[in-house]
């Protein structure tokens, strides 16, 4: 019983983490950035996350790009309440991760990861189109190894943020092997 559905997981997963929809609230530079990323130069099509979605019940993923401001978190918040699960969240450039050179402002929000869950962090002061990529792809990976059938709360992270439950022996020790390298 367990081969039929990790077998189903895999298959599940490979197919949400090649048709991930975003919804994107880009309130500045690094909104820019993201539409660049859907031109022909970088191309978001080749990797399966082209489609952006204006409705948040449609969407997979939101990607806040650029500053929150106080008065804009609570729209932030009902949005990503709106999406159905499984749900991400992707933080493009400085102002959404930390506040960015806006930080000292009263009006600013010190980073989304206050009041969201964030599960990529793309950083920039803006972000170049590379970076977007790479930070999608890593999204990529992180939903295919994700346990499906357990529900959302049933996730064994690894502190890097990788779900690493009921994988492989061999695929976990390379991971963590390349996680090794990298530091």
């Amino acid at each position: 019983m367990n081969v039929v559905l990790g077998n189903l997981d895999q298959m599940i997963n490979w197919g949400r983490a090649n048709s991930l929809w975003s919804l994107t609230f880009a309130t500045s530079c690094c909104g820019i950035e993201f539409m660049a990323c859907g031109c022909a130069r970088y191309d978001f099509a080749r990797f399966g996350f082209e489609v952006t979605r204006n409705s948040p019940r449609q969407a997979d993923l939101i990607m806040c790009a650029g500053t929150i401001t106080h008065k804009m978190a609570p729209v932030l918040k009902r949005l990503y309440d709106e999406m159905a699960e499984p749900k991400y969240v992707v933080a493009v450039g400085g102002c959404a991760i930390s506040g960015g050179p806006f930080k000292s402002s009263y009006h600013v929000v010190k980073g989304i990861d206050e009041f969201l869950p964030v599960d990529v962090y793309i950083p920039g002061c803006p972000p170049r189109p590379e970076a977007i990529l790479y930070g999608m792809m890593q999204l990529q990976r992180k939903v295919k190894v994700e346990k499906f059938f357990g529900g959302a709360n049933h996730k064994e992270k690894d502190p890097n943020g990788i779900v690493i439950k009921d994988l492989p022996k061999k695929f976990v020790e390379d991971l963590k092997k390349s996680w090794a390298e990298k530091k």
